[in-house]
């Protein structure tokens, strides 16, 4: 068999919106991801369904699988003809022995390539504020790792030595090597006086960064209890603070995303925008049921149908990506009219060259519903639906298992004739490991469906309200609302516009009604 190909994926410093382009492609594409205990579950969830996802720890003090065993891991994941990625955190060449695993690699013949990551040595100083490089405070930096195995408290033998170097020295892995890095320093010659900061999970919604000198910051880092992964940075520029306080609306104020990878990205990014710390407290996975006999039999009827409702941005692209693979192409939509929910799901209906025909004014199903009714209703005029042959008006509606009984419920109720066929459904994704997920801590926890309520449950078992407690939630509609309370958690903010945009701005009125009542 032919070998694969293995991928050295820099995950950059743990936010999972510094990973480059390049080794996010990579993650997409890939058959199977070998990650560790600092790679993202919003990283993980970006790969395909289908990926096999293989923990391997790396964390200190509690490794999976020593480095030999993962190197053999990959050759032999090579060898079955599989595209690999291997993610690692920060950039894999820069204490993250890479290049042990690019060497073993390349001693089995298995063909590899080096996607860099940003370093955290940078990325994590840079985002709590400190410059690792400052003009007339700090004309170079050295990166140092405060873990080497087998040498006296950890550090490397020419630590002497390096500490006596002018600059910035940023030590990594080095949180449970503190005592020895600050009597090194001073031993070298650095005035108890020198500033210091250890930054705790860097880049991420719950860093923390305690400052002082190398005089007190040991005792400052006991009392504030800092754990791994840290990062230390000793320095004249450890002592600036440029971290950006502008007062975005949501600063501070974090925020858990359940449901599938591109909902939260967008919301994600939206809330981002706004100052909001956000993490994946949910990865739900779409099941596309576009093969099944009864979409391919609605498929071969398409000339019959009048209008085709779209509840969804799931519902669009998986409609057209079944009608592709059927062997048919958009002419055989001849002069179907398209009915959607919002603008969320008028915008990917867009993406394949069509305008919505019917979108209601309030972006609900009981809206769309009704305004389905009214038009098909209609008799004479522009608006009306004109039945073929003397039939009723035929609506496809092709939705998630577990859709919103209230759109048929009004079509039967005004006798439109509809095939409500399930196109998809929403599940729970793989738990992942020792990665980021639903954090207690957190203000907001999202739930934008009924199904997604649903799979939150299904996936987090009987932790699902032990989760929730002390977190404010809010959902879009009176659907998903439902769902929630039937699980006995009540609804804490319900948007009035069912979009990405009205979630956050559900959110940023509660936020403002609760500094009010504060």
């Amino acid at each position: 068999m032919r070998n694969g190909m293995v991928v050295l994926v820099g995950a950059g410093p743990g936010d999972p919106g510094l990973i480059t382009v390049k080794g996010l492609s990579c993650l997409k594409a890939c058959d199977a991801v070998v990650y560790d205990s600092l790679s993202s579950e919003q990283l993980l969830a970006a790969a395909r369904p289908d990926c096999r996802k293989v923990y391997v720890g790396k964390r200190a003090g509690r490794h999976s699988m020593k480095q030999e065993e993962i190197n053999r891991l990959l050759v032999e994941l090579g060898r079955e003809g599989l595209y690999v990625v291997r993610l690692k955190g920060g950039d894999p060449f820069v204490f993250g022995r890479g290049g042990e695993e690019a060497l073993a690699l390349a001693a089995e013949g298995i063909p590899y390539k080096i996607i860099p990551g940003v370093t955290s040595a940078v990325a994590v100083p840079e985002c709590a504020g400190i410059p690792v490089t400052h003009r007339s405070l700090s004309r170079s930096f050295h990166v140092i790792t405060g873990h080497t195995k087998g040498e006296e408290g950890g550090l490397p033998a020419e630590f002497g030595q390096v500490a006596a170097l002018p600059g910035t020295l940023v030590f990594l892995m080095g949180l449970n090597s503190l005592p020895a890095i600050v009597e090194g320093l001073v031993k070298a010659g650095r005035p108890e006086s020198l500033p210091a900061a250890v930054i705790e999970n860097g880049t991420l919604e719950n860093a923390r960064t305690v400052r002082g000198c190398l005089g007190d910051i040991q005792g400052k880092v006991l009392e504030a209890g800092l754990h791994t992964p840290a990062i230390i940075v000793a320095g004249e520029a450890a002592a600036l603070d440029l971290s950006c306080k502008s007062g975005l609306p949501l600063g501070g104020v974090r925020v858990g995303i359940t449901g599938t990878a591109s909902f939260r990205e967008r919301l994600g990014t939206l809330l981002d925008s706004l100052g909001a710390k956000v993490e994946c407290a949910g990865a739900m996975e779409v099941n596309s049921h576009a093969d099944s006999p009864e979409m391919e039999a609605a498929y071969g009827r398409l000339s019959r149908y009048e209008v085709i409702v779209f509840t969804s941005a799931n519902g669009v692209r998986l409609f057209f990506g079944g009608l592709l693979k059927s062997g048919r192409d958009f002419r055989a939509l001849g002069q179907v009219k398209f009915a959607v929910v919002g603008p969320g799901t008028a915008g990917e209906l867009l993406k394949y060259g069509f305008r919505a025909d019917y979108m209601p004014q309030v972006y609900r199903t009981r809206e769309l519903a009704e305004l389905l009714a009214q038009v098909c209703q209609t008799e004479g005029g522009g608006a009306a639906l004109t039945a073929r042959e003397g039939t009723s008006p035929r609506i496809l509606i092709p939705r998630s298992r577990g859709g919103s009984p209230e759109l048929t419920e009004i079509l039967s109720r005004a006798g439109v004739a509809f095939d409500d066929i399930v196109l998809y459904d929403v599940t729970g994704g793989l738990p992942v490991q020792d990665a980021a997920g639903p954090q207690t801590g957190c203000d907001y926890i999202t739930f934008a469906s009924a199904s997604g309520v649903e799979a939150y449950f299904e996936q987090m078992g009987g932790e699902a309200m032990e989760r929730l407690a002390g977190i404010r939630t809010v959902c879009i509609g009176d659907v998903t609302a439902g769902a929630l309370e039937s699980h006995g958690r009540r609804v804490d903010v319900l948007a009035k516009e069912f979009t990405v945009r009205g979630m956050a701005e559900a959110i940023l009125n509660d936020r403002s009604e609760g500094d009010e009542r504060r």
